[in-house]
């Protein structure tokens, strides 16, 4: 059944087609593709939307009418923002559109962006609470989150394209922002313990700052900074010229135009609000929509786990053995926060996705494919806890994950409990080759700081060699002396 969600988002710089895989808790990205057209450039001079941007939105909305054609998607949802909504030809434009492709673009209002954009931050952060900035071409939106909701939303003419357009002096312009800055702050005061970025502009900040600092994990999603170290970041970028921003990133020219004024938005917004850390999204205004699209019952389910749960559905040997292990590790790792359960269970879900792999890289490729994929729900140092544990399910040579740069975003007791959880894993899994019926009548514990495997009845069958090698490379990695293997002739009654 094809249940897919596109979304069609046509903003003052960027006309983007996205297909979700359907309305999943955590978005699959079955299609995605961007022009930069520039719908808003010179709309503070003329107030009509760019006569080139329009060319170039046009075309990319008959090639996106044609791919939907042939995607033929269970749902398609449009929105057009600040550009078509404040241009004196937005209508005319939305008519052409219409008449030429047949796609209707639903222009949505200020506050109705900041809603949505902030939606999308919900999807990856379910029990958000802060605010949320989005940038786009001609527009700033603001909402505050509280438990798990929209409060309100605004939005300010300070895109970095209308600013651009800005004739007065360097001083005169800081005044502008400043003066935009502030009516947002007394309407939406905060408290900001937390401040959220979405957008193009944003993430090519992180991608600087990233740079600048020599940062190991290149996953833009929930990459956390504190005030004053993006303060800095912010406060340099805005005094270098594209030619030497263009050094240090891969972020295409067109949206390297606007940083350094994106970066004095930055500065005024972060000297105003003064949020703790900053935590930059991936999940925008679409994945907002793809949000409006679930059910409530959907939307309740945590991100982190469904993304695991699919991806070991697509990909796993025997699907549903991840809640087995699981449930089998409970006797040994039972007692730690709910935190770690949460990430224990994240962890088995996706313990047997790498497993076409060559066995010589399938150790090395389930690190990298764990700390790069897709999943909200999770921090960096989650995602790296999460591939310390899956590399270790597949390799015991002793290193956790050789030199990467990564691991020294991990505290050293981290990569303990994640490396024994990742042994214990690689035990269960061996047992009865990660089917889940293979568990019943096994059982691991601590007993008296020794550790005990258990086989009962028919899963005495199971005994070999290699069992003693896993449970003994548990033992070790656990930091225990003993360890025992209990044969018991009376299968559990289930």
């Amino acid at each position: 059944m094809n249940d897919r969600v596109a979304v069609i988002d046509v903003g003052s710089n960027s006309v983007r087609l996205v297909v979700f895989d359907g309305a999943a808790r955590s978005p699959a990205y079955f299609y995605n593709e961007k022009v930069l057209a520039g719908l808003g450039a010179g709309l503070g001079e003329t107030g009509n939307l760019s006569p080139e941007g329009r060319r170039r939105a046009l075309a990319a909305l008959h090639r996106f009418a044609a791919l939907l054609e042939r995607i033929k998607p269970a749902q398609l949802m449009t929105v057009a923002t600040a550009a078509v909504r404040d241009a004196r030809d937005g209508a005319e434009f939305c008519a052409q559109v219409l008449r030429e492709t047949g796609l209707v673009l639903n222009i949505a209002s200020g506050p109705e962006e900041g809603r949505l954009s902030a939606q999308g931050v919900l999807l990856g952060w379910p029990d958000a609470e802060g605010m949320v900035c989005d940038i786009g071409g001609a527009s700033l939106e603001m909402a505050q989150l509280s438990g798990g909701d929209v409060s309100i939303a605004e939005t300010a003419p300070i895109g970095p394209l209308p600013l651009m357009d800005f004739k007065g002096s360097e001083a005169a312009l800081r005044k502008k922002i400043k003066r935009e800055i502030d009516r947002l702050h007394s309407r939406i005061p905060g408290p900001a313990e937390r401040l959220f970025l979405v957008g193009g502009s944003w993430r090519a900040v992180a991608r600087i700052d990233m740079a600048r600092r020599k940062y190991p994990l290149h996953v833009l999603h929930e990459y956390e900074r504190s005030t004053e170290d993006l303060l800095r970041t912010a406060k340099w970028i805005a005094r270098q010229p594209v030619e030497k921003l263009s050094q240090i990133t891969d972020t295409s020219l067109d949206r390297l135009r606007l940083l350094p004024m994106a970066a004095r938005v930055l500065i005024e917004l972060l000297k105003t609000y003064r949020p703790k850390t900053v935590a930059f999204s991936s999940y925008g205004i679409r994945e907002g929509m793809l949000y409006e699209a679930m059910t409530p019952e959907i939307r309740a389910l945590d991100p982190l786990i469904e993304a695991c749960r699919y991806t070991e559905s697509q990909n796993a040997r025997f699907p549903g053995f991840g809640d087995a292990l699981f449930e089998w590790l409970q006797p040994l790792f039972g007692h730690l926060p709910a935190p770690d359960q949460r990430l224990i269970l994240a962890a088995c879900l996706l313990h047997d996705t790498t497993w076409r792999a060559h066995p010589d890289y399938r150790a090395d490729m389930s690190f990298e494919t764990v700390t790069r994929a897709n999943m909200g729900g999770v921090d960096h140092s989650g995602r790296l806890f999460l591939a310390v544990a899956n590399r270790s399910r597949y390799k015991n040579d002793g290193a956790v994950i050789d030199d990467h740069p990564a691991i020294k975003l991990l505290a050293t007791d981290r990569v303990k409990l994640a490396t024994s959880i990742g042994r214990a894993m690689r035990l269960g899994a061996m047992l009865g080759a990660a089917h889940p019926v293979t568990l019943q009548n096994t059982d691991l514990r601590l007993v008296d700081e020794q550790l005990q495997l258990t086989l009962s009845g028919p899963a005495n069958e199971l005994m070999g060699e290699v069992v003693h090698r896993r449970l003994n490379s548990l033992n070790s990695a656990m930091g225990l002396t003993q360890s025992a293997i209990i044969l018991s002739e009376n299968a559990k009654q289930h």
